[in-house]
């Protein structure tokens, strides 16, 4: 397991320079405990569980030894009926393999604020691009895909300079190991195989790249907001290499999961008007790779306030300059070419609505979430949500039709 040696440096090199004295530093804390459920009435051709239990502890503690100084730390305790987390307890700070981590390093991070200079070194969650559901710039953002609906991010190892100078903003990124998104499970519901096909999946240590990644965006913010960026790495999101090996019965494919070179070059823009707020990103995606796609990703929305209501609203759209890879998992295109939408409602301080979407443009898939959320004095919280899914079978959305679900999930904060 690859670490991070600056990290622990820093921490120590912090305590040193407060005296040890805990009484100088703010120490803050955060988590939660939550057990949750997801019911799938329906059963698919690789699985026939319709009940998934899973339980999450997630505990975050920062320490300011020094005003210009913070330093961030996080883990996630896991559990799973579903064969969905590793069974081994050491600490994972990579989150490179199949199954979720049983204990894991979410977060490890130091952070140096000094005028107009803002340092971020180690185990960060980096967000660029400003629209919702498809956010085409958003390159240092992995995700965990084992539910493809109801996916969360994954923090990535690295370091990250910020500048602000007046109207304007300089953000560099350099990544030097690599964080794959978190595929479906071959064996469960959210991997759709071809009909009468089996799957074999092939391990192969080389796929993942070992090479650094880096990226820079310009910010400009004022009556209106834009700014332009530019990543260099690798796409988190594979390709595969497709094989049939000779005279299996019935044919089995084997994959190899290959993670493609890439090149971003993207903007957006945020326009406020009296009735809504008018946002558009654009990303163009070309590779060196030639098992490798090369697109352009755009999204126009607009987005409105009222009182307690936020309504999102846009198109999603892809035009592909040059169609190369052959068989390949990508979400972020796969809800492309569609209308997408989103809105929430605050009913008090205790209880909230919201509802998602996204239609595909020829009406060959389609999906809805909804959610319902209350707390209950200071520490607990009930949210109950559900998915429905319906499509065709060769769309990206209609693959997963099978796959609605309603789910439960109570939390007690900390």
């Amino acid at each position: 397991m690859r670490r991070l040696p600056l990290v622990p440096l820093l921490l120590l090199v912090s305590w040193l320079a407060g005296g040890g004295s805990s009484a100088a530093q703010a120490i803050t804390y955060r988590g939660f405990v939550e057990a949750g459920t997801f019911v799938f009435p329906q059963n698919t051709v690789t699985d026939s569980r319709n009940l998934v239990l899973d339980a999450l502890g997630r505990g975050e503690v920062f320490v300011r030894p020094m005003a210009w100084l913070q330093l961030a730390g996080g883990v996630d305790l896991r559990a799973n009926s579903h064969d969905q987390v590793d069974g081994s307890w050491r600490p994972d700070i990579t989150d490179r393999g199949r199954l979720r981590p049983r204990l894991s390093i979410r977060r490890l991070a130091v952070t140096l604020n000094r005028g107009p200079l803002t340092l971020d070194v180690g185990k960060q969650f980096i967000r660029w691009g400003k629209t919702d559901i498809v956010t085409p710039t958003d390159r240092f953002a992995p995700r965990d895909f084992l539910n493809v609906i109801d996916n969360e991010f994954l923090a990535v190892r690295g370091a990250r300079a910020v500048v602000e100078l007046g109207l304007n903003t300089f953000d560099g990124v350099w990544v030097p190991f690599f964080t794959p998104s978190r595929l479906p499970l071959l064996d469960q519901r959210w991997t759709v195989a071809p009909g009468g096909v089996e799957i074999d999946p092939v391990d192969d240590g080389q796929a993942v790249p070992h090479g650094s990644q880096a990226g820079i965006r310009w910010g400009h913010t004022g009556g209106y907001e834009y700014s332009l960026s530019f990543f260099d790495g690798f796409n988190h999101l594979p390709a595969f290499e497709p094989s049939f090996p000779a005279g299996a019965v019935p044919p089995v494919l084997e994959i190899t999961r290959r993670y493609p070179l890439l090149r971003m070059y993207g903007g957006d823009a945020a326009v406020p008007a009296r009735w809504f707020t008018a946002k558009g990103e654009v990303a163009y995606f070309s590779s060196s790779t030639l098992a490798s796609d090369e697109y352009v990703l755009y999204v126009l929305q607009l987005e409105r306030q009222s009182g307690e209501w936020l309504f999102v609203g846009g198109y999603a759209g892809e035009v592909v300059t040059a169609r190369r890879a052959v068989l390949s998992f990508a979400p972020d295109r796969g809800t492309s070419r569609s209308i997408v939408g989103r809105a929430s409602y605050t009913i008090d301080t205790n209880r909230s609505v919201a509802l998602e979407g996204a239609v595909r443009q020829n009406g060959r898939g389609l999906y809805a979430k909804g959610e319902y959320s209350q707390a209950r004095g200071g520490h607990w919280r009930t949210t109950v949500s559900g998915a429905l899914i319906r499509g065709e079978p060769d769309d990206f959305l209609g693959q997963y039709r099978l796959n609605s679900h309603v789910a439960l999930a109570i939390r007690y904060s900390f």
